[in-house]
């Protein structure tokens, strides 16, 4: 498990580094370990490690991990340096039969892209009687194979959103194109700050609103440059493969 650290730490240094470079605070960015290829057994070093906000990308997989990881932290609980809990995050397109599924297990939800799945979730949640963060997907980089309400409409989903009593819309999420252009990456995230600029200054959204989650393996350095507050990280952690960093 010596890898999973040592690749932890050399993520945890290039955040820091591009935390500098933006003059930016390294307390002001999250890092959400995406756990979706990870054997239980890399799941437990992440955690051992002290990294304790973790996301899943498909609602049975998050169910089943979620179980692991809970088994785990309870036959540590004597164990001072294992942390006493874990954080989930929904990182993946949600259906909406599913919602009550993961609001049972995660309080964060990153892919609300449509009024319907976030009246679905404002109606499940008034009756768990609980009050989830949900961030805005955005589809900042124009692909149809991508899910996320388009540019033109984030606003006025995000007005809709804000008017639901058991939701609480912290933020947006948007993912770059698959590319080593560094350039189309950079205006991909320069588009989701403006939006969420655009969202903040329209007076609709309260003090909560303050997350852009946007960044992963193969392009987080960029993303914190550009005002990223969550990072969504997995393959840079769990796999063997150099990632190839587009800075």
């Amino acid at each position: 498990m010596q890898e999973i650290a040592d690749r932890l730490k050399q993520i945890e240094d290039n955040i820091a580094d591009a935390c500098s470079r933006a003059s930016r605070a390294v307390e002001d960015v999250t890092m959400i370990v995406v756990t979706k290829t990870a054997p239980i057994e890399s799941i437990k070093e992440v955690i051992r490690q002290g990294h304790t906000n973790l996301g899943e990308n498909r609602v049975q997989h998050l169910k089943q991990v979620a179980k692991e990881v809970d088994e785990f932290l309870h036959d540590s609980a004597a164990d001072a340096s294992i942390p006493d809990s874990v954080n989930w995050h929904m990182i993946g397109h949600l259906q909406r039969n599913k919602v009550r599924q993961v609001l049972k297990t995660t309080s964060f939800i990153h892919s609300v892209d449509t009024l319907r799945l976030a009246e679905e979730i404002s109606e499940a949640s008034e009756k768990l009687d609980i009050t989830p963060n949900v961030l805005l997907q955005v589809n900042c980089s124009e692909e149809p194979q991508k899910y996320g309400v388009p540019v033109g409409a984030a606003i006025h989903l995000a007005e809709q959103i804000t008017t639901m009593s058991n939701i609480r819309l912290v933020g947006l999420m948007t993912m770059a194109p698959l590319t080593l252009n560094k350039d189309i990456v950079r205006s991909c995230f320069v588009r989701a700050r403006e939006i969420f600029e655009e969202i903040k200054d329209d007076g609709v959204v309260g003090k909560d609103f303050k997350h852009l989650s946007m960044g992963m393996s193969q392009d987080y350095e960029i993303a914190i440059e550009e005002g990223a507050t969550i990072l969504r990280i997995g393959s840079a952690i769990f796999t063997d493969n150099k990632i190839t960093r587009r800075i």
